[in-house]
């Protein structure tokens, strides 16, 4: 008897840890809701932002000489961060001029961009071992690119949405200055439209890593999951190709799931 009920109990132990198992191996959640801003604030000139910068999810959005929001170059970020810090629980509304810059590492947290501008943000600075993480949030309408990699380092995009979209990441194609950058992009759900989810410049020895990637609405897979160019310090970039090959572009076919 007393085996037989050890038997039960060590059968109902494998299914719920095959259970666990079956729930952690499958297929990310769905993406979260878009936030209701908490009230609005008007930015005439650049936000500078050190340490760490709660936004209580007010949506701020520029005005007067900040940028028009469009594709021109050279329009000012409604923040920029210094190196190390941390904003969160923010709403980026129309127009917002060239979103946010990062100048070293930095967090951004639960941020939303409710329409980007010329790029949702840029991340700067110049050492290889710096880090931008975007944890959390979304971003819509950005008719050429999301986020931007001008510096060296790292960029971790995670738990992240975004629809009706150019590309999702951009590695510098022409910067006067070039390195070889990295970005790891995980739990992520891109909505078609969309054309791009990482572009790199494999002659400076970019690397561009997926897992966890959720695509809705896009039968004909046309959203290319990473696209390869020669990158230039002048004019203007080839592409070469795309698609994973084990060196810069790193994924397999788990690693995106279509819906």
């Amino acid at each position: 008897m007393r085996k037989t009920i050890r038997a039960r109990i060590v059968a109902i132990a494998a299914a719920a840890l095959a259970l666990a198992g079956g729930i952690a191996s499958g297929p990310p959640a769905s993406a979260a809701a878009w936030p209701t801003p908490s009230g609005q604030q008007a930015v005439g000139a650049t936000i500078n932002v050190s340490g760490t910068v709660d936004g209580k999810m007010i949506r701020y959005y520029g005005t007067g000489d900040l940028g028009s929001g469009g594709q021109d170059e050279g329009q000012d970020p409604i923040f920029k961060l210094a190196n190390g810090a941390v904003l969160k629980n923010v709403i980026l509304g129309s127009p917002a001029a060239d979103g946010i810059h990062c100048t070293g590492t930095c967090t951004l947290q639960n941020v939303w961009w409710e329409d980007v501008g010329e790029d949702a943000a840029t991340f700067k600075g110049t050492s290889s071992s710096q880090t931008m993480t975007i944890d959390g949030g979304g971003a819509k309408a950005a008719s050429d690119k999301v986020f931007q990699h001008n510096g060296p380092g790292t960029m971790y995009i995670r738990n992240f949405q975004v629809t009706n979209f150019g590309k999702l990441y951009r590695s510098c194609g022409n910067c006067s200055k070039q390195y070889a950058r990295h970005v790891v992009i995980s739990n992520v759900t891109a909505t078609y439209s969309g054309k791009t989810l990482a572009g790199i410049n494999t002659n400076y020895g970019d690397t561009a890593r997926f897992s966890g990637i959720t695509i809705v609405g896009d039968s004909g897979k046309k959203i290319v999951i990473c696209e390869k160019y020669k990158g230039v310090t002048s004019g203007e970039p080839t592409k070469i190709g795309s698609g994973a090959d084990g060196v810069n572009c790193l994924y397999s076919s788990s690693d995106i799931t279509y819906r």
